[in-house]
Protein backbone atom coordinates (compact mmCIF):
# COMPACT_ATOMS: atom_id res chain seq x y z
CA UNK A 1 0.00 0.00 0.00
CA UNK A 2 2.89 2.39 0.78
CA UNK A 3 4.30 1.68 -2.69
CA UNK A 4 0.96 2.62 -4.28
CA UNK A 5 0.72 5.83 -2.25
CA UNK A 6 4.27 6.83 -3.18
CA UNK A 7 3.86 6.35 -6.93
CA UNK A 8 0.14 7.07 -7.27
CA UNK A 9 0.70 10.47 -8.89
CA UNK A 10 3.02 8.94 -11.49
CA UNK A 11 0.49 6.18 -12.20
CA UNK A 12 -2.34 8.70 -12.65
CA UNK A 13 -0.26 10.79 -15.07
CA UNK A 14 0.62 7.68 -17.10
CA UNK A 15 -3.06 6.62 -17.06
CA UNK A 16 -4.11 10.04 -18.36
CA UNK A 17 -1.53 9.94 -21.16
CA UNK A 18 -2.66 6.42 -22.12
CA UNK A 19 -6.31 7.59 -22.08
CA UNK A 20 -5.44 10.47 -24.39
CA UNK A 21 -3.71 8.17 -26.88
CA UNK A 22 -6.58 5.67 -26.76
CA UNK A 23 -9.22 8.37 -27.24
CA UNK A 24 -7.30 10.07 -30.04
CA UNK A 25 -6.79 6.84 -31.97
CA UNK A 26 -10.16 5.11 -31.65
CA UNK A 27 -13.33 5.93 -33.52
CA UNK A 28 -14.94 5.36 -36.90
CA UNK A 29 -11.46 5.66 -38.42
CA UNK A 30 -8.74 3.96 -36.39
CA UNK A 31 -5.49 5.89 -36.09
CA UNK A 32 -2.45 4.06 -34.72
CA UNK A 33 -0.50 5.53 -31.80
CA UNK A 34 2.57 6.25 -33.94
CA UNK A 35 0.38 8.05 -36.45
CA UNK A 36 -1.15 10.17 -33.68
CA UNK A 37 2.33 11.12 -32.48
CA UNK A 38 3.50 11.81 -36.03
CA UNK A 39 0.56 14.13 -36.73
CA UNK A 40 1.09 16.03 -33.48
CA UNK A 41 4.81 16.42 -34.14
CA UNK A 42 4.09 17.53 -37.70
CA UNK A 43 2.08 20.45 -36.29
CA UNK A 44 5.22 21.43 -34.37
CA UNK A 45 7.39 21.23 -37.49
CA UNK A 46 8.91 17.82 -36.78
CA UNK A 47 8.33 15.19 -39.47
CA UNK A 48 8.53 11.45 -38.85
CA UNK A 49 8.70 8.72 -41.46
CA UNK A 50 5.16 7.56 -40.72
CA UNK A 51 2.46 7.41 -43.37
CA UNK A 52 -0.54 9.61 -42.51
CA UNK A 53 -3.31 10.65 -44.86
CA UNK A 54 -4.75 14.15 -44.98
CA UNK A 55 -8.08 12.70 -43.82
CA UNK A 56 -6.42 11.29 -40.69
CA UNK A 57 -4.87 14.68 -39.92
CA UNK A 58 -8.20 16.48 -40.28
CA UNK A 59 -10.10 13.93 -38.16
CA UNK A 60 -7.49 13.98 -35.42
CA UNK A 61 -6.94 17.73 -35.31
CA UNK A 62 -10.49 18.98 -35.96
CA UNK A 63 -12.60 16.28 -34.26
CA UNK A 64 -10.71 13.97 -31.92
CA UNK A 65 -8.28 16.29 -30.13
CA UNK A 66 -10.85 19.01 -29.25
CA UNK A 67 -13.10 16.27 -27.88
CA UNK A 68 -10.26 14.72 -25.87
CA UNK A 69 -9.26 18.12 -24.46
CA UNK A 70 -12.86 18.92 -23.56
CA UNK A 71 -13.21 15.54 -21.82
CA UNK A 72 -10.02 16.15 -19.84
CA UNK A 73 -11.13 19.60 -18.69
CA UNK A 74 -14.67 18.53 -17.78
CA UNK A 75 -13.54 15.32 -16.06
CA UNK A 76 -10.85 17.14 -14.07
CA UNK A 77 -13.31 19.86 -13.06
CA UNK A 78 -15.92 17.33 -11.89
CA UNK A 79 -13.35 15.19 -10.08
CA UNK A 80 -11.65 17.97 -8.11
CA UNK A 81 -14.97 19.70 -7.33
CA UNK A 82 -16.41 16.43 -6.02
CA UNK A 83 -13.42 15.91 -3.72
CA UNK A 84 -13.62 19.50 -2.47
CA UNK A 85 -17.37 19.27 -1.82
CA UNK A 86 -16.98 16.00 0.07
CA UNK A 87 -14.34 17.68 2.19
CA UNK A 88 -16.54 20.73 2.77
CA UNK A 89 -19.57 18.67 3.82
CA UNK A 90 -17.36 16.07 5.56
CA UNK A 91 -19.51 13.50 3.80
CA UNK A 92 -18.20 11.04 1.17
CA UNK A 93 -21.63 10.99 -0.51
CA UNK A 94 -21.60 14.72 -1.27
CA UNK A 95 -21.14 16.12 -4.75
CA UNK A 96 -21.46 19.57 -6.41
CA UNK A 97 -25.11 18.89 -7.20
CA UNK A 98 -25.95 19.26 -3.51
CA UNK A 99 -25.70 23.06 -3.68
CA UNK A 100 -27.93 23.32 -6.74
CA UNK A 101 -25.31 23.74 -9.48
CA UNK A 102 -26.66 20.99 -11.75
CA UNK A 103 -30.31 21.71 -10.97
CA UNK A 104 -29.92 25.42 -11.74
CA UNK A 105 -28.04 24.65 -14.94
CA UNK A 106 -30.77 22.22 -16.01
CA UNK A 107 -33.53 24.74 -15.32
CA UNK A 108 -31.90 27.47 -17.36
CA UNK A 109 -31.02 25.05 -20.15
CA UNK A 110 -34.64 23.90 -20.43
CA UNK A 111 -35.81 27.50 -20.17
CA UNK A 112 -33.50 28.45 -23.04
CA UNK A 113 -34.55 25.53 -25.25
CA UNK A 114 -38.30 25.88 -24.69
CA UNK A 115 -38.97 29.57 -24.02
CA UNK A 116 -36.20 31.99 -24.93
CA UNK A 117 -35.48 30.83 -28.47
CA UNK A 118 -39.20 30.68 -29.34
CA UNK A 119 -40.24 34.12 -28.05
CA UNK A 120 -39.66 36.64 -30.89
CA UNK A 121 -39.03 39.62 -28.60
CA UNK A 122 -36.34 37.77 -26.64
CA UNK A 123 -34.81 36.12 -29.70
CA UNK A 124 -34.37 39.55 -31.32
CA UNK A 125 -32.31 40.81 -28.37
CA UNK A 126 -30.13 37.69 -28.25
CA UNK A 127 -29.63 37.27 -32.00
CA UNK A 128 -25.93 38.24 -31.67
CA UNK A 129 -25.36 34.85 -30.00
CA UNK A 130 -25.95 31.56 -31.84
CA UNK A 131 -28.43 29.28 -30.05
CA UNK A 132 -25.67 26.87 -28.95
CA UNK A 133 -23.67 29.65 -27.24
CA UNK A 134 -26.79 31.23 -25.80
CA UNK A 135 -27.57 27.87 -24.20
CA UNK A 136 -24.04 27.66 -22.73
CA UNK A 137 -24.07 31.21 -21.36
CA UNK A 138 -27.50 30.96 -19.73
CA UNK A 139 -26.80 27.48 -18.36
CA UNK A 140 -23.67 28.76 -16.64
CA UNK A 141 -25.64 31.74 -15.29
CA UNK A 142 -28.26 29.36 -13.90
CA UNK A 143 -25.62 27.32 -12.09
CA UNK A 144 -24.12 30.46 -10.55
CA UNK A 145 -27.47 31.98 -9.52
CA UNK A 146 -28.76 28.84 -7.78
CA UNK A 147 -25.50 28.15 -5.93
CA UNK A 148 -25.37 31.79 -4.79
CA UNK A 149 -29.00 31.54 -3.64
CA UNK A 150 -28.25 28.39 -1.66
CA UNK A 151 -25.19 29.99 -0.09
CA UNK A 152 -27.13 33.13 0.93
CA UNK A 153 -29.96 31.05 2.42
CA UNK A 154 -27.48 29.14 4.57
CA UNK A 155 -25.95 32.24 6.19
CA UNK A 156 -27.05 32.96 9.75
CA UNK A 157 -25.52 35.94 11.59
CA UNK A 158 -22.65 36.11 9.14
CA UNK A 159 -21.83 32.40 9.40
CA UNK A 160 -22.47 29.67 6.86
CA UNK A 161 -23.84 26.56 8.53
CA UNK A 162 -23.10 23.34 6.64
CA UNK A 163 -26.33 21.65 7.81
CA UNK A 164 -28.37 24.65 6.61
CA UNK A 165 -26.39 24.72 3.36
CA UNK A 166 -27.32 21.08 2.76
CA UNK A 167 -31.03 21.68 3.52
CA UNK A 168 -31.10 24.82 1.36
CA UNK A 169 -29.50 22.84 -1.46
CA UNK A 170 -32.14 20.12 -1.19
CA UNK A 171 -34.93 22.74 -1.24
CA UNK A 172 -33.51 24.61 -4.25
CA UNK A 173 -32.87 21.34 -6.11
CA UNK A 174 -36.52 20.35 -5.55
CA UNK A 175 -37.78 23.75 -6.70
CA UNK A 176 -35.58 23.76 -9.81
CA UNK A 177 -36.68 20.19 -10.57
CA UNK A 178 -40.35 21.17 -10.33
CA UNK A 179 -39.87 24.22 -12.56
CA UNK A 180 -37.89 22.14 -15.06
CA UNK A 181 -40.68 19.56 -15.14
CA UNK A 182 -43.32 22.25 -15.64
CA UNK A 183 -41.48 23.80 -18.58
CA UNK A 184 -40.73 20.36 -20.07
CA UNK A 185 -44.42 19.46 -19.84
CA UNK A 186 -45.22 22.33 -22.23
CA UNK A 187 -42.40 21.56 -24.66
CA UNK A 188 -42.90 20.41 -28.25
CA UNK A 189 -41.61 17.06 -29.53
CA UNK A 190 -38.50 18.64 -31.04
CA UNK A 191 -37.80 20.58 -27.85
CA UNK A 192 -38.22 17.40 -25.80
CA UNK A 193 -35.59 15.68 -27.93
CA UNK A 194 -33.19 18.61 -27.41
CA UNK A 195 -33.82 18.59 -23.65
CA UNK A 196 -33.28 14.83 -23.43
CA UNK A 197 -30.07 14.98 -25.48
CA UNK A 198 -28.66 17.80 -23.34
CA UNK A 199 -29.63 16.21 -20.00
CA UNK A 200 -27.91 12.90 -20.90
CA UNK A 201 -24.57 14.63 -21.42
CA UNK A 202 -22.33 14.63 -24.47
CA UNK A 203 -18.93 15.80 -25.67
CA UNK A 204 -20.16 15.74 -29.26
CA UNK A 205 -20.21 19.54 -29.55
CA UNK A 206 -16.47 19.79 -28.86
CA UNK A 207 -14.40 22.24 -30.89
CA UNK A 208 -11.27 24.26 -30.24
CA UNK A 209 -13.52 27.28 -29.71
CA UNK A 210 -15.46 25.41 -27.01
CA UNK A 211 -12.24 24.29 -25.31
CA UNK A 212 -10.84 27.83 -25.28
CA UNK A 213 -14.15 29.19 -23.95
CA UNK A 214 -14.11 26.63 -21.10
CA UNK A 215 -10.47 27.21 -20.07
CA UNK A 216 -10.95 30.54 -18.18
CA UNK A 217 -13.59 28.93 -15.95
CA UNK A 218 -11.92 25.58 -15.32
CA UNK A 219 -8.23 26.47 -15.16
CA UNK A 220 -8.41 28.72 -12.03
CA UNK A 221 -10.22 26.05 -9.92
CA UNK A 222 -7.80 23.35 -11.12
CA UNK A 223 -4.81 25.52 -10.20
CA UNK A 224 -6.12 26.94 -6.89
CA UNK A 225 -8.06 24.08 -5.28
CA UNK A 226 -5.03 21.83 -4.59
CA UNK A 227 -3.66 24.61 -2.33
CA UNK A 228 -6.76 24.26 -0.11
CA UNK A 229 -5.83 20.69 0.83
CA UNK A 230 -4.10 21.58 4.10
CA UNK A 231 -7.03 23.75 5.20
CA UNK A 232 -9.51 20.99 4.33
CA UNK A 233 -7.50 18.51 6.40
CA UNK A 234 -7.82 20.83 9.39
CA UNK A 235 -11.49 21.48 8.62
CA UNK A 236 -12.19 17.73 8.71
CA UNK A 237 -11.49 17.86 12.47
CA UNK A 238 -14.38 20.32 12.91
CA UNK A 239 -15.01 24.03 12.30
CA UNK A 240 -14.04 25.10 15.82
CA UNK A 241 -10.85 23.01 15.79
CA UNK A 242 -9.88 24.40 12.37
CA UNK A 243 -10.40 27.94 13.68
CA UNK A 244 -8.20 27.26 16.70
CA UNK A 245 -5.22 26.38 14.49
CA UNK A 246 -5.58 29.47 12.33
CA UNK A 247 -7.84 28.36 9.45
CA UNK A 248 -10.21 31.06 8.19
CA UNK A 249 -13.23 28.77 7.93
CA UNK A 250 -15.56 31.35 6.36
CA UNK A 251 -13.06 32.14 3.61
CA UNK A 252 -12.45 28.43 3.02
CA UNK A 253 -16.17 27.80 2.45
CA UNK A 254 -16.43 30.76 0.10
CA UNK A 255 -13.43 29.62 -1.93
CA UNK A 256 -14.64 26.03 -2.32
CA UNK A 257 -18.17 27.01 -3.29
CA UNK A 258 -17.03 29.73 -5.70
CA UNK A 259 -14.39 27.58 -7.41
CA UNK A 260 -16.68 24.53 -7.60
CA UNK A 261 -19.48 26.64 -9.09
CA UNK A 262 -17.11 28.03 -11.72
CA UNK A 263 -15.75 24.62 -12.68
CA UNK A 264 -18.96 22.57 -12.60
CA UNK A 265 -21.23 25.31 -13.94
CA UNK A 266 -19.05 25.84 -17.01
CA UNK A 267 -18.63 22.07 -17.50
CA UNK A 268 -22.37 21.43 -17.36
CA UNK A 269 -22.94 24.33 -19.75
CA UNK A 270 -20.78 22.79 -22.50
CA UNK A 271 -21.29 19.05 -21.85
CA UNK A 272 -24.67 18.67 -20.14
CA UNK A 273 -25.34 16.61 -17.02
CA UNK A 274 -22.61 14.00 -16.44
CA UNK A 275 -23.10 12.10 -13.21
CA UNK A 276 -20.94 9.94 -10.95
CA UNK A 277 -17.54 11.36 -11.96
CA UNK A 278 -17.45 13.83 -9.06
CA UNK A 279 -18.85 11.21 -6.68
CA UNK A 280 -16.90 8.08 -7.54
CA UNK A 281 -13.45 9.57 -8.25
CA UNK A 282 -12.62 10.65 -4.66
CA UNK A 283 -14.03 7.33 -3.37
CA UNK A 284 -11.63 5.32 -5.51
CA UNK A 285 -8.65 7.37 -4.40
CA UNK A 286 -9.56 7.24 -0.71
CA UNK A 287 -9.50 3.45 -0.78
CA UNK A 288 -6.00 3.58 -2.29
CA UNK A 289 -4.24 6.52 -0.66
CA UNK A 290 -6.39 7.74 2.23
CA UNK A 291 -8.15 11.06 2.84
CA UNK A 292 -5.25 13.52 2.81
CA UNK A 293 -6.69 16.39 0.76
CA UNK A 294 -3.20 17.67 -0.09
CA UNK A 295 -2.93 14.74 -2.49
CA UNK A 296 -6.60 13.87 -2.94
CA UNK A 297 -7.61 17.06 -4.75
CA UNK A 298 -4.92 16.91 -7.43
CA UNK A 299 -5.29 13.14 -7.82
CA UNK A 300 -9.07 13.52 -8.20
CA UNK A 301 -8.55 15.95 -11.08
CA UNK A 302 -6.19 13.54 -12.85
CA UNK A 303 -8.36 10.47 -12.30
CA UNK A 304 -11.57 12.33 -13.20
CA UNK A 305 -9.99 13.44 -16.49
CA UNK A 306 -8.91 9.86 -17.27
CA UNK A 307 -12.27 8.31 -16.35
CA UNK A 308 -14.30 10.73 -18.46
CA UNK A 309 -11.92 10.38 -21.41
CA UNK A 310 -12.16 6.58 -21.27
CA UNK A 311 -15.95 6.71 -20.81
CA UNK A 312 -16.18 8.90 -23.91
CA UNK A 313 -14.15 6.36 -25.92
CA UNK A 314 -16.57 3.60 -24.90
CA UNK A 315 -19.65 5.75 -25.55
CA UNK A 316 -18.66 6.52 -29.16
CA UNK A 317 -17.35 3.08 -30.10
CA UNK A 318 -19.65 0.59 -28.34
CA UNK A 319 -22.54 1.10 -30.78
CA UNK A 320 -20.58 2.70 -33.66
CA UNK A 321 -21.37 4.45 -35.93
CA UNK A 322 -24.03 5.69 -33.48
CA UNK A 323 -23.00 7.32 -30.19
CA UNK A 324 -24.23 6.58 -26.69
CA UNK A 325 -24.67 9.68 -24.46
CA UNK A 326 -21.74 9.87 -22.10
CA UNK A 327 -24.00 10.53 -19.09
CA UNK A 328 -25.52 7.08 -19.57
CA UNK A 329 -22.06 5.51 -19.84
CA UNK A 330 -20.73 7.15 -16.67
CA UNK A 331 -23.82 5.98 -14.78
CA UNK A 332 -23.55 2.43 -16.13
CA UNK A 333 -19.86 2.23 -15.26
CA UNK A 334 -20.01 4.23 -12.05
CA UNK A 335 -22.97 2.62 -10.29
CA UNK A 336 -21.55 -0.94 -10.00
CA UNK A 337 -18.17 0.45 -8.96
CA UNK A 338 -19.78 2.67 -6.35
CA UNK A 339 -21.78 -0.27 -4.94
CA UNK A 340 -18.60 -2.37 -4.79
CA UNK A 341 -16.82 0.37 -2.84
CA UNK A 342 -19.73 0.70 -0.42
CA UNK A 343 -19.79 -3.06 0.19
CA UNK A 344 -16.03 -3.04 0.74
CA UNK A 345 -16.32 -0.23 3.27
CA UNK A 346 -19.20 -2.04 4.98
CA UNK A 347 -17.07 -5.16 5.25
CA UNK A 348 -14.18 -3.16 6.73
CA UNK A 349 -16.51 -1.63 9.34
CA UNK A 350 -17.93 -5.03 10.31
CA UNK A 351 -14.48 -6.60 10.67
CA UNK A 352 -13.00 -3.64 12.57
Amino acid sequence: MQFIKRYLLVFLIVLLLASIMLAAGNGAMHIHAQQVIAILLKKMGIRLNVECSEGMENILWQLRLPRVCLGILVGAALGISGAAMQGLFRNPLADPGLIGISAGASLFAVLTIVVLVTVPAISAHTSFLPQYYLLNVLTFMGACITSLLVFRMSRIKGKTLIATLLLAGIAVNALCGACTGLITYNASNEQLRNITFWSLGSLGGASWQTVLALLPFVLPPLCLMPFLGKALNAYSLGEAEAGYIGIHVKALKWKIILLSTMAVGASVAVAGIIGFVGLITPHILRTVSGSDHRRLLLNSALLGASLLTLADVVSRTIIAPAELPIGIMTALLGTPLFIMLLLKQKKQILTA
